[in-house]
């Protein structure tokens, strides 16, 4: 196993249950909040406020500026000078090519695609999912009325879909951005699993 997996995901669609059998089915690490436990040591910010802005963007800073930014290091005196929030994404876009070199991982969220773009042994998916479906397993995991529930989808996609499109110069959900997007209603969580293994397996043999 050589590749590293990137899931984007609608809330609600199973992406991260999906990201977690995916890893498990092939004995290789899983980074999902465990990034930013990750990123929070090796960047030396406190975890709770890579938390606090975790793919949440920011209007403040062009984002010309970040990525050039970037190209110059963390030392730059431009990068004294950055709001929070694009700090805490620098030091996510690091910590995610790191993992990356280390070997085969599933990243789930965060611009992992964007990231580790150009490399040969990277799959992106992207994961979404019937409205129906959403709303009966966002339900049922944290024991909400439809009301509550449609509305929590409609603020996290919100919120992923404006983090996404901030920083990279794709757009979220959108097909060209990724290498194979896939209805989890269709087939449900363990169907999409198989699905997906089948496909990494055939990327691995070409």
């Amino acid at each position: 196993m050589k590749t590293v997996i990137t899931i984007g995901r609608q809330f609600g669609s199973g992406g991260r249950e999906i990201g977690e059998k995916l890893a498990k089915a092939y004995d290789i690490p899983y980074y999902d909040r465990e990034l930013l436990a990750r990123a929070a040591k090796e960047s030396g910010f406190c975890e709770e406020i890579l938390q606090n802005h975790d793919e949440r963007p920011t209007n403040s800073f062009l984002y010309n500026l970040v990525i050039d930014t970037y190209s110059f290091g963390y030392n730059s005196s431009s990068f004294v000078d950055m709001p929070i929030s694009q700090k805490v994404f620098l030091a996510q876009f690091d910590t995610i090519k790191k993992i990356a070199d280390e070997g085969p991982a599933v990243i789930v969220g965060r611009c992992a695609d964007y990231a580790l773009e150009g490399r040969d042994n990277v799959i992106n998916l992207f994961i979404y999912a019937d409205e129906d479906f959403k709303v009966n397993r966002i339900k049922n995991l944290y024991t909400l009325d439809e009301f509550k529930a449609r509305d929590m989808i409609n603020k996290k996609d919100k919120q992923r879909q404006s983090y996404y499109n901030y920083y990279t110069n794709r757009k979220w959900g959108k097909a060209s951005s990724y290498d194979l997007c896939i209805n989890s209603a269709v087939l449900g969580v363990d169907g999409t699993v198989k699905l997906i293994r089948q496909y990494i397996d055939d990327f691995e043999a070409k």
